[in-house]
Formats: C-alpha cells, structure tokens, sequence
C-alpha cells in the first residue's frame, strides 16, 4: 500500500498516523522545520499527505507543498476559499469532532465528517483507533459541515471569552449571549462561504455537540486569536458583529 505523509504530529495527527499504520500503512511524520522537499525526495508520490498543523501555520506550510502529494486538511476554520488559495481544487477533508488531549484517551463528540477522493482511506484509519465517521456526499454538504464545526468553535471560544466556565452552562445559562454571538458568526461564515446557511441546521448542530461533552471548558488558549481573526474578517468583508464587537471592548 502507498505510504501516507503526516504534515505535523501533535495530538490529532498522532491519532490519525497511528490509525495508518494500524491499516498496515507506512507513515512519513513531517516535524516543525523539517523541509517539505526533502521528504518528497522519499514520498514523491503519497496515497495522501494529511497536513495536521495549527491553522495559524496552515497557509505558510501549504505554500510548500510538493504538488505531487494529494491534500488532506483537518484544521478549525477552514472554508473552501482556505485551500482554493493555494489552486488546491479537491483536496480531502475532516471536520473533525473528537478531542485528544496529552495522556487522555480520545474523546468523540459526534461522528468527523470526510470529504474528498480519499475519504475512505481516513476512515478506515480512525475506525482503526476507534473513531466513528461518515463521508458527505457533496461539496456543499461539506461546507455546510464546516460551518457548523466552525461555529461550535466560534460561539463557544469567544463567548467563553465573556463567561468563562464550561459550554453546558454557556449554553444553559447565558443562551441569549450564544444566539447572539452566533448569529454575527453566522453571517460572517455565509460571507466567508459565499453560501446560504440555514441557521436552525447550525444550532442543532451546536447543541448536540454540547450535550455530548458539556463540561468542556469554553475559551481556551486560542480563543483570543479566534476572537481577532472573526474581527480581522468583519473589517474586510464589511460585516457587522455588534456582540463581537461589544466582547473584544470589554476585554481591551
């Protein structure tokens, strides 16, 4: 079988790089530094390379790619205009709905959704660990996917911003301020999509990852540069975020 390339092996590109090889699979781990060339020189030609860095370092790591290696991406926020600005036109997708942690097992909120020509092969290596999955049929089931990944992440990092404590009681207990800060999210994403999104889908969507892990905690580190980034967009495109906005006023 081709071997698979890990761009990045911190927590999830571990659970990933282990599901490949418990598919009897060769893995190319990529560390921070490590020049994407060379490893070509020994994988010219991957069954996939799963690019599992950070999403500040999605762009700069992807500008490197061999253009041999076919693309699989995982980060949160990621939008089809993510990879078309690299001239990436089908790559594999995971919108990913597990949680690993350093010395935890794995966590799985709801099934990852797969997209992409080599969904099957993701599968089958998070069936390997344990993972559930299932494969969206379409692009725009896709997008709509990652919408409602990137709003779960959004409404709970930046509203938790303002409340601290856990999603569950976020959501039970300061319900007005997570409708609102998905609502600004949410024409933001249409924005940032260029696509309709049927609010109700996203909420359900939300609460059903809530229910399935309620005492996750809200904001963490990353929160403030989701908050900046969710601005830094509205700035652009000329969207209005009132509760965005009045949260990034009480932190300043």
């Amino acid at each position: 079988m081709q071997e698979v390339v890990v761009v990045g092996v911190g927590e999830l590109g571990s659970v990933f790089a282990q599901g490949f090889l418990k598919c009897g699979r060769a893995v190319f781990p990529v560390t921070r530094g490590t020049r994407l060339a060379e490893v070509a020189r020994a994988a010219p030609d991957p069954a996939l390379a799963l690019f599992a860095v950070a999403e500040a370092d999605l762009d700069a790591v992807l500008a490197q790619r061999p253009p041999t290696w076919p693309v699989g991406l995982l980060q949160n926020e990621l939008r089809p205009a993510t990879w078309r600005a690299h001239g990436i036109e089908s790559p594999t997708v995971a919108v990913v709905w597990f949680e690993k942690k350093p010395a935890a097992p794995i966590k799985q909120l709801l099934p990852t959704v797969l997209h992409g020509p080599e969904s099957n092969l993701l599968a089958d290596a998070l069936a390997a660990v344990g993972v559930a999955s299932r494969i969206a049929q379409s692009a725009d089931e896709l997008t709509l996917e990652l919408a409602k990944k990137n709003l779960y992440i959004g409404v709970t990092n930046i509203a938790g911003l303002a409340t601290g404590g856990t999603v569950g009681a976020l959501w039970a207990e300061r319900h007005a301020l997570c409708l609102a800060v998905a609502r600004d999210l949410l024409v933001l994403e249409q924005k940032l999509c260029d696509a309709e999104l049927p609010e109700a889908d996203l909420l359900s969507a939300f609460e059903a990852a809530v229910t399935a892990d309620p005492a996750h905690a809200c904001a963490g580190r990353s929160a403030p540069a989701r908050l900046a980034r969710a601005l830094a967009h509205a700035e652009r495109l000329g969207v209005s975020t009132p509760e965005l906005d009045r949260i990034a006023k009480g932190r300043s």
